[in-house]
């Protein structure tokens, strides 16, 4: 018997294909960063969560001052996140000092984090065909909602592309090692977003269906990164996880997430119509036809929309989970009918441009074509002109916000620097009933005032309005004083975070 060595021709053709797909593969990813890369820089903040709950406390571990919101102080929140977040802060204030480098690098971060989702939808068509490759991963590149959401620091996200990876890893020829990393990714997409928890479970459970033998690694490498977490907390100086357990106390018990609004259970079946319009037709027949190449994704997606619909408070960023595996469902049913259309001869050399150019072009209508797009695409644009213009005013002394909330501000450094931040608000008991002689006696301590336009008449005379720009639902304006600021125990007990204790805020 004699042995017989491979053909090489074959060998060289396999290598062939290797480096073509990775080079078709690497086009996607360029594609998908040079769409993302920009907003990075682009100020705009989707919630205040992305300030307040991530970058602030990242900031605070640095030795910073900061803005500490009630959720800190009930403790409802976990220290993971900011953790991994100081590092591109430090880098960021390193490179550009001020607050401005402290606030694009995490977001450059974000961006680059969220390629993983172009990866795994990659190696999601790739389970079909090349063509289902490149499709999937050009509509994960170019989707607007997933442009979009790529630089902002929210555990959405973020946990999203966490999620989608692991998704890849226990579906696709899966193994003890690849269960293990992807315990791993899903206790981090956990720890980040606990709220995707019921998701998360669904993933698990679908992939163990047949062999549950396999929880064991996934529960293993789980188990890891819940420990690190655990670490990280007790390093805070806190118990692990009691952020978890205070969480559901005060959303369950004491019902804090419904202040901020309580919608019906078809909220999100609105949104999308609001946000695709009727693109959303044509995107739910694309999931029917694609849904069949990875019918898990599909559960997960739905479990996630309709726990997160179960929520009183809803916002489109609780369900981003859902909107990612929809659009990579759909586009596996879009190259369903590539193949469809390359059958018929007129057809073959415009299936793949036609289709891809119906996805860039309905991103592109899309991104703008809602006035609710529109305002998110603006919203805190306004806010981070007037910090701009107040960080870099050498003369500026001490700020003080009369009657405007600070959730709709960029933070407390790229806001006002080293200089004393004070909060004059309407609903604190030390200020209720007598606000515009409050701010009188105060004004000895700051010489800027950002402000409605329609409270000039309550300032001291001495401030004159400056610069103006949408903050909210109106106008901000800056008004300004000359001189210098003096020290005055008037104004000692409206520090910002004094001010937001009794506001329990």
């Amino acid at each position: 018997m004699t042995s017989t060595s491979a053909d090489p021709t074959i060998d060289d053709a396999k290598a062939t294909g290797s480096i073509k797909r990775l080079r078709l593969l690497a086009a996607l990813l360029l594609l998908a960063l040079a769409v993302r890369f920009p907003l990075a820089f682009w100020p705009n903040i989707i919630h205040p969560d992305e300030i307040f709950q991530y970058l602030e406390p990242a900031w605070r571990m640095l030795g910073h001052d900061g803005i500490v919101t009630w959720e800190w102080r009930y403790g409802i929140r976990g220290w993971f996140l900011p953790t991994l977040l100081a590092g591109p802060v430090a880098l960021g204030d390193w490179i550009a000092p001020g607050g401005a480098g402290a606030f694009v690098v995490p977001r450059v971060a974000a961006v680059f984090a969220s390629l993983s989702i172009v990866v795994s939808a990659w190696f999601f068509g790739a389970r079909v065909s090349r063509l289902h490759a490149i499709v999937a991963a050009f509509a994960a590149a170019v989707w607007f909602d997933l442009v979009f959401f790529a630089p902002h620091t929210l555990s959405e996200p973020l946990a999203a592309a966490l999620i989608v990876p692991a998704a890849l890893l226990v579906t696709d020829e899966p193994s003890q090692k690849r269960f293990v990393v992807a315990g791993a990714l899903l206790a981090l997409a956990f720890v980040c977003r606990f709220q995707y928890a019921p998701a998360i479970a669904v993933l698990a459970i679908g992939a163990c269906w047949r062999r549950w033998r396999n929880l064991l690694p996934l529960v293993a490498g789980g188990l890891v990164v819940l420990l690190l977490a655990a670490i990280v907390d007790v390093t805070h100086g806190v118990v692990p996880f009691a952020w978890l357990i205070a969480n559901i106390e005060q959303n369950l018990l004491h019902d804090r997430a419904a202040e901020f609004g309580v919608t019906p259970a078809i909220t999100y079946l609105a949104d999308f119509w609001i946000l695709w319009s009727a693109a959303g037709v044509l995107l739910v027949a694309a999931i029917w036809r694609g849904w069949r190449h990875a019918p898990l994704l599909l559960v997960v997606a739905l479990a996630n929309l309709v726990f997160h619909s179960l929520i009183g408070h809803k916002e489109y960023r609780f369900i981003f989970l859902s909107v990612v595996l929809f659009v990579i469902l759909a586009a596996l049913g879009s190259a369903d009918w590539i193949v469809a259309l390359r059958s018929r001869r007129a057809w073959r050399p415009w299936a793949v441009p036609f289709v891809a150019g119906v996805w860039a072009l309905l991103s592109l209508a899309l991104a703008g074509a809602s006035e609710t797009m529109r305002d998110n695409w603006m919203r805190g644009i306004g806010a981070a002109r007037l910090a701009a213009e107040l960080r870099g005013d050498p003369d500026t002394c001490g700020l003080a916000l009369y009657n405007l909330p600070f959730h709709l501000l960029p933070g407390r450094e790229r806001l006002s620097g080293p200089s004393p931040l004070y909060a004059l608000q309407p609903g604190d008991p030390l200020a209720r009933g007598h606000l515009k002689e409050l701010v009188q006696t105060t004004s000895p301590a700051f010489n800027r005032i950002l402000a409605r336009p329609d409270a000039a008449a309550d300032l001291p005379a001495a401030f004159s309005r400056r610069s103006c720009a949408a903050v909210g639902n109106g106008d901000a304006c800056i008004f300004a004083r000359s001189g210098a600021c003096a020290a005055t125990s008037a104004a000692t007990p409206f520090v910002i975070n004094d001010t937001l204790v009794r506001l329990d805020y």
